[in-house]
Protein backbone atom coordinates (compact mmCIF):
# COMPACT_ATOMS: atom_id res chain seq x y z
CA UNK A 1 0.00 0.00 0.00
CA UNK A 2 1.42 3.38 -1.01
CA UNK A 3 1.00 6.27 1.45
CA UNK A 4 1.44 9.72 -0.12
CA UNK A 5 1.10 13.23 1.27
CA UNK A 6 2.16 15.30 -1.75
CA UNK A 7 -0.72 16.34 -4.01
CA UNK A 8 1.61 16.60 -7.03
CA UNK A 9 3.01 13.10 -6.52
CA UNK A 10 -0.48 11.69 -5.93
CA UNK A 11 -1.85 13.30 -9.09
CA UNK A 12 1.02 11.90 -11.15
CA UNK A 13 0.42 8.40 -9.79
CA UNK A 14 -3.33 8.47 -10.48
CA UNK A 15 -2.79 9.97 -13.93
CA UNK A 16 -0.32 7.18 -14.72
CA UNK A 17 -2.83 4.53 -13.56
CA UNK A 18 -5.51 6.05 -15.76
CA UNK A 19 -3.19 5.96 -18.76
CA UNK A 20 -2.69 2.25 -18.07
CA UNK A 21 -6.48 1.83 -18.43
CA UNK A 22 -7.11 1.16 -14.75
CA UNK A 23 -10.49 2.00 -13.20
CA UNK A 24 -9.97 3.97 -9.99
CA UNK A 25 -12.22 4.30 -6.95
CA UNK A 26 -11.74 6.95 -4.24
CA UNK A 27 -12.98 6.80 -0.63
CA UNK A 28 -12.65 10.25 1.01
CA UNK A 29 -12.53 10.02 4.84
CA UNK A 30 -11.61 12.10 7.87
CA UNK A 31 -9.91 9.10 9.48
CA UNK A 32 -10.93 7.46 12.79
CA UNK A 33 -11.94 4.58 10.55
CA UNK A 34 -14.57 1.94 11.38
CA UNK A 35 -16.31 -0.88 9.54
CA UNK A 36 -18.48 1.63 7.66
CA UNK A 37 -15.42 3.19 6.03
CA UNK A 38 -13.87 -0.21 5.32
CA UNK A 39 -17.07 -1.35 3.59
CA UNK A 40 -16.53 1.54 1.14
CA UNK A 41 -12.98 0.33 0.47
CA UNK A 42 -14.34 -3.20 -0.13
CA UNK A 43 -16.90 -1.83 -2.60
CA UNK A 44 -14.17 0.14 -4.42
CA UNK A 45 -12.05 -3.03 -4.60
CA UNK A 46 -15.00 -4.98 -6.04
CA UNK A 47 -15.86 -2.42 -8.71
CA UNK A 48 -12.46 -0.92 -9.60
CA UNK A 49 -8.87 -1.93 -10.31
CA UNK A 50 -7.45 0.48 -7.74
CA UNK A 51 -8.92 1.58 -4.38
CA UNK A 52 -7.64 4.88 -2.98
CA UNK A 53 -8.56 6.28 0.45
CA UNK A 54 -7.93 9.81 1.64
CA UNK A 55 -7.50 10.80 5.28
CA UNK A 56 -7.90 14.50 6.04
CA UNK A 57 -9.73 16.18 8.92
CA UNK A 58 -11.12 19.09 6.91
CA UNK A 59 -11.13 22.28 9.03
CA UNK A 60 -13.44 24.23 6.72
CA UNK A 61 -16.44 21.97 7.38
CA UNK A 62 -16.37 22.52 11.15
CA UNK A 63 -18.23 25.47 12.69
CA UNK A 64 -16.67 27.75 15.36
CA UNK A 65 -18.17 25.76 18.28
CA UNK A 66 -17.82 22.29 16.79
CA UNK A 67 -15.43 19.47 17.61
CA UNK A 68 -12.50 20.11 15.24
CA UNK A 69 -9.86 20.05 18.00
CA UNK A 70 -11.17 16.91 19.70
CA UNK A 71 -12.11 15.06 16.51
CA UNK A 72 -10.36 11.67 16.81
CA UNK A 73 -7.09 11.39 14.89
CA UNK A 74 -5.86 7.80 14.70
CA UNK A 75 -3.64 7.81 11.61
CA UNK A 76 -1.41 4.82 12.42
CA UNK A 77 -4.36 2.59 13.25
CA UNK A 78 -6.22 3.84 10.15
CA UNK A 79 -3.29 2.95 7.90
CA UNK A 80 -3.07 -0.54 9.42
CA UNK A 81 -6.81 -1.09 8.84
CA UNK A 82 -6.62 0.13 5.24
CA UNK A 83 -3.61 -2.07 4.50
CA UNK A 84 -5.34 -5.12 6.01
CA UNK A 85 -8.43 -4.42 3.89
CA UNK A 86 -6.67 -4.26 0.54
CA UNK A 87 -6.49 -0.50 -0.01
CA UNK A 88 -3.90 0.31 -2.69
CA UNK A 89 -3.10 3.98 -2.06
CA UNK A 90 -3.72 6.40 0.83
CA UNK A 91 -3.48 10.17 0.46
CA UNK A 92 -2.75 11.96 3.76
CA UNK A 93 -2.22 15.67 3.05
CA UNK A 94 -1.48 18.35 5.63
CA UNK A 95 -3.71 21.38 6.28
CA UNK A 96 -1.10 23.58 4.59
CA UNK A 97 -1.12 21.39 1.49
CA UNK A 98 -4.90 21.58 1.08
CA UNK A 99 -5.32 25.19 2.26
CA UNK A 100 -2.18 27.26 1.56
CA UNK A 101 -1.85 30.51 3.48
CA UNK A 102 -3.42 32.61 0.71
CA UNK A 103 -6.27 30.17 -0.07
CA UNK A 104 -9.48 32.10 -0.73
CA UNK A 105 -11.52 30.01 -3.21
CA UNK A 106 -14.57 28.04 -2.03
CA UNK A 107 -17.38 26.14 -3.71
CA UNK A 108 -20.89 27.56 -3.31
CA UNK A 109 -22.85 24.38 -2.48
CA UNK A 110 -26.02 23.41 -4.38
CA UNK A 111 -29.63 24.08 -3.37
CA UNK A 112 -30.04 20.69 -1.69
CA UNK A 113 -27.54 21.86 0.97
CA UNK A 114 -29.72 24.66 2.31
CA UNK A 115 -32.10 22.92 4.74
CA UNK A 116 -31.44 20.51 7.66
CA UNK A 117 -27.67 20.23 8.21
CA UNK A 118 -27.11 23.32 6.08
CA UNK A 119 -29.37 25.39 8.32
CA UNK A 120 -28.04 24.03 11.62
CA UNK A 121 -24.37 24.04 10.58
CA UNK A 122 -23.90 27.19 8.43
CA UNK A 123 -20.86 26.90 6.17
CA UNK A 124 -20.56 23.13 6.70
CA UNK A 125 -21.47 22.13 3.16
CA UNK A 126 -19.34 24.90 1.67
CA UNK A 127 -16.39 23.20 3.38
CA UNK A 128 -17.53 19.73 2.26
CA UNK A 129 -18.07 20.74 -1.37
CA UNK A 130 -14.71 22.55 -1.48
CA UNK A 131 -12.64 19.71 -0.05
CA UNK A 132 -14.37 17.02 -2.13
CA UNK A 133 -13.82 19.01 -5.33
CA UNK A 134 -10.15 19.49 -4.39
CA UNK A 135 -9.73 15.76 -3.73
CA UNK A 136 -11.42 14.89 -7.03
CA UNK A 137 -8.98 17.26 -8.78
CA UNK A 138 -5.91 15.77 -7.10
CA UNK A 139 -7.16 12.19 -7.52
CA UNK A 140 -9.06 12.07 -10.83
CA UNK A 141 -10.87 8.81 -10.06
CA UNK A 142 -13.71 7.18 -12.00
CA UNK A 143 -15.95 6.54 -8.96
CA UNK A 144 -16.31 8.23 -5.55
CA UNK A 145 -17.62 6.09 -2.67
CA UNK A 146 -19.62 7.62 0.18
CA UNK A 147 -21.75 6.22 2.99
CA UNK A 148 -25.52 6.74 3.01
CA UNK A 149 -25.40 7.62 6.72
CA UNK A 150 -24.45 11.14 5.62
CA UNK A 151 -27.47 11.24 3.32
CA UNK A 152 -27.58 14.98 2.71
CA UNK A 153 -23.82 15.09 2.13
CA UNK A 154 -24.16 12.49 -0.64
CA UNK A 155 -26.99 14.53 -2.20
CA UNK A 156 -24.80 17.67 -2.08
CA UNK A 157 -21.82 15.91 -3.69
CA UNK A 158 -24.01 14.35 -6.41
CA UNK A 159 -25.53 17.75 -7.27
CA UNK A 160 -22.13 19.45 -7.26
CA UNK A 161 -20.70 16.84 -9.65
CA UNK A 162 -23.71 17.24 -11.94
CA UNK A 163 -23.71 21.03 -11.86
CA UNK A 164 -19.94 21.36 -12.39
CA UNK A 165 -19.75 18.59 -15.02
CA UNK A 166 -17.29 16.50 -13.04
CA UNK A 167 -16.47 13.25 -14.86
CA UNK A 168 -16.90 11.01 -11.80
CA UNK A 169 -19.71 8.65 -10.74
CA UNK A 170 -20.90 8.84 -7.11
CA UNK A 171 -21.69 5.52 -5.43
CA UNK A 172 -23.74 5.73 -2.21
CA UNK A 173 -23.19 2.63 -0.06
CA UNK A 174 -25.46 1.25 2.66
CA UNK A 175 -25.07 2.46 6.25
CA UNK A 176 -23.17 -0.09 8.35
CA UNK A 177 -24.70 -0.64 11.79
CA UNK A 178 -23.63 -2.14 15.08
CA UNK A 179 -25.45 -5.36 16.07
CA UNK A 180 -27.91 -3.31 18.17
CA UNK A 181 -28.80 -1.01 15.25
CA UNK A 182 -26.64 2.05 16.05
CA UNK A 183 -25.24 3.55 12.84
CA UNK A 184 -21.45 3.37 12.87
CA UNK A 185 -19.83 6.78 13.28
CA UNK A 186 -16.41 8.08 14.30
CA UNK A 187 -18.23 10.20 16.91
CA UNK A 188 -19.75 7.13 18.65
CA UNK A 189 -16.53 6.87 20.65
CA UNK A 190 -17.52 10.07 22.48
CA UNK A 191 -20.58 8.31 23.99
CA UNK A 192 -20.52 6.97 27.57
CA UNK A 193 -22.12 3.49 28.03
CA UNK A 194 -25.42 5.03 29.21
CA UNK A 195 -25.43 7.61 26.38
CA UNK A 196 -24.80 4.84 23.87
CA UNK A 197 -27.95 3.08 25.05
CA UNK A 198 -29.94 6.30 24.66
CA UNK A 199 -28.44 6.81 21.19
CA UNK A 200 -30.34 3.71 20.04
CA UNK A 201 -33.42 5.96 20.00
CA UNK A 202 -32.37 7.18 16.53
CA UNK A 203 -32.51 3.76 14.87
CA UNK A 204 -35.63 2.83 16.88
CA UNK A 205 -37.39 5.98 15.64
CA UNK A 206 -36.57 5.04 12.04
CA UNK A 207 -37.79 1.45 12.61
CA UNK A 208 -41.04 2.83 14.05
CA UNK A 209 -41.49 5.07 10.99
CA UNK A 210 -40.91 2.09 8.71
CA UNK A 211 -43.53 0.01 10.55
CA UNK A 212 -46.09 2.81 10.34
CA UNK A 213 -45.53 3.20 6.59
CA UNK A 214 -45.78 -0.57 6.09
CA UNK A 215 -49.11 -0.46 7.93
CA UNK A 216 -50.34 1.94 5.25
CA UNK A 217 -49.82 5.35 6.88
CA UNK A 218 -49.09 8.00 4.23
CA UNK A 219 -49.25 11.06 6.52
CA UNK A 220 -45.72 12.48 6.75
CA UNK A 221 -46.56 14.65 9.77
CA UNK A 222 -47.98 11.71 11.71
CA UNK A 223 -44.85 9.65 11.05
CA UNK A 224 -42.63 12.55 12.15
CA UNK A 225 -44.62 12.78 15.42
CA UNK A 226 -43.99 9.09 16.06
CA UNK A 227 -40.26 9.55 15.38
CA UNK A 228 -40.06 12.46 17.82
CA UNK A 229 -41.98 10.51 20.46
CA UNK A 230 -39.52 7.62 20.21
CA UNK A 231 -36.54 9.99 20.44
CA UNK A 232 -38.02 11.77 23.47
CA UNK A 233 -38.68 8.49 25.26
CA UNK A 234 -35.08 7.26 24.75
CA UNK A 235 -34.42 10.02 25.89
CA UNK A 236 -32.12 12.05 23.66
CA UNK A 237 -31.05 15.44 25.03
CA UNK A 238 -32.25 17.50 22.07
CA UNK A 239 -33.68 16.97 18.60
CA UNK A 240 -32.46 19.09 15.69
CA UNK A 241 -34.89 17.45 13.24
CA UNK A 242 -36.85 14.28 12.58
CA UNK A 243 -38.39 14.54 9.14
CA UNK A 244 -39.82 12.63 6.19
CA UNK A 245 -38.35 14.04 2.98
CA UNK A 246 -38.10 13.55 -0.77
CA UNK A 247 -35.08 11.31 -1.60
CA UNK A 248 -33.60 13.75 -4.15
CA UNK A 249 -34.64 17.27 -3.14
CA UNK A 250 -34.85 16.59 0.65
CA UNK A 251 -38.01 18.71 0.77
CA UNK A 252 -40.55 17.68 3.44
CA UNK A 253 -43.26 15.27 2.29
CA UNK A 254 -46.75 15.71 3.69
CA UNK A 255 -48.44 12.85 1.82
CA UNK A 256 -46.35 9.83 0.88
CA UNK A 257 -46.99 8.54 -2.64
CA UNK A 258 -43.60 6.95 -3.43
CA UNK A 259 -40.19 6.33 -1.85
CA UNK A 260 -39.22 8.74 0.95
CA UNK A 261 -36.35 9.14 3.41
CA UNK A 262 -36.57 9.54 7.15
CA UNK A 263 -33.78 11.80 8.44
CA UNK A 264 -32.84 12.45 12.08
CA UNK A 265 -30.29 14.60 13.90
CA UNK A 266 -30.20 14.61 17.70
CA UNK A 267 -27.83 15.17 20.60
CA UNK A 268 -27.05 12.58 23.23
CA UNK A 269 -24.96 14.19 25.95
CA UNK A 270 -22.61 16.50 24.05
CA UNK A 271 -22.45 14.24 20.97
CA UNK A 272 -24.44 15.10 17.87
CA UNK A 273 -25.62 12.06 15.90
CA UNK A 274 -27.38 11.67 12.55
CA UNK A 275 -29.16 8.74 10.95
CA UNK A 276 -31.59 8.04 8.11
CA UNK A 277 -33.49 5.29 6.35
CA UNK A 278 -35.24 4.96 3.00
CA UNK A 279 -38.87 3.80 3.01
CA UNK A 280 -40.85 2.46 0.09
CA UNK A 281 -44.65 2.13 -0.02
CA UNK A 282 -45.80 -1.49 -0.15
Amino acid sequence: MKVLSSSEETYRLVDQMRMQGKRIGIVPTMGALHEGHLSLVHKAKQQCDVAIATIFVNPTQFGPNEDLQKYPRTLQNDLELLSANGCDVVFTPTDAQMYPQDHSTFVEPPRVSQAWEGQIRPGHFRGVATIVLKLFQILPAHVGYFGRKDYQQVAVIRAMCRDLNLPIAIEACQTVRESDGLAMSSRNRYLSPSERQRALGLSRALKGAEMLIHQGCTDGRQIEKLMRKELESSPVDSIDYAAIVHPDTLEPIETITSEVVGIIAARVGTTRLIDNATFALH
